[in-house]
């Protein structure tokens, strides 16, 4: 594929030109070597994303409920609060979520934290609060990946620390009227 021509340095007689030569030669040599590594590991990286085995994608996670209570309207929502629930979260989830219950992402700290929508299967309202329930941020008809080489165009991350995330289906924020002066409460999680 690639092919090395060698170069008589000895024609040179400055050694500093023959020290050139001899590490140039050693630099593509490495680089003929670790381009097909890199081809090779995007395209597994892509694969392993794309060909989730079905058990691990159908696998059901039972979140623990809780409730929350915006503009005087009660939701029900699941809580995803381990690493491991804060991953799988929506992904694979083919019925969308009624518009009286939603999927709440809490963290252990207030930091800026991003959702990549990869493996979602409908577009998504998010909003993200801090500890006393202001809304900080939000998404409306946020639109999961279409593939998994468009991670820019379908991640979203909040600008003003937060430590929940309220993911919910697409027209949520319209029905339920929140602004960015809608207050969350948290009854129970």
């Amino acid at each position: 594929m690639y092919e090395l021509h060698e170069v008589d340095i000895t024609k040179y007689k400055n050694k500093s030109y023959k020290l050139y030569f001899t590490t140039i030669l050693q630099v593509v040599r490495k680089i003929i070597v670790l381009i097909p590594v890199i081809i090779g590991s995007i395209i597994l990286g892509i694969l392993g994303l794309t060909f989730i085995p079905e058990g691990i994608k159908n696998r059901n996670l039972d979140f623990s409920k809780g409730t929350i209570v915006i503009n005087n309207h009660a939701i029900r929502v699941e809580i995803a609060e381990t690493p491991a629930e804060r991953q799988r979260w929506l992904t694979f989830r083919t019925e969308k979520l009624p518009f009286t219950s939603a999927l709440l992402l809490v963290y252990d700290k207030s930091d800026l934290y991003s959702l990549w929508l990869l493996n979602i299967q409908f577009n998504l309202d998010l909003i993200w609060f801090d500890n006393a329930g202001n809304i900080v941020y939000m998404i409306k008809d946020a639109v999961p990946c279409s593939n998994t080489l468009d991670a820019a165009q379908c991640t979203y991350k909040n600008t003003i620390p937060s430590k929940y995330i309220l993911a919910t289906t697409s027209g949520f924020i319209n029905y339920h009227n929140i602004t960015k002066d809608s207050k969350v409460k948290v009854v129970s999680i």
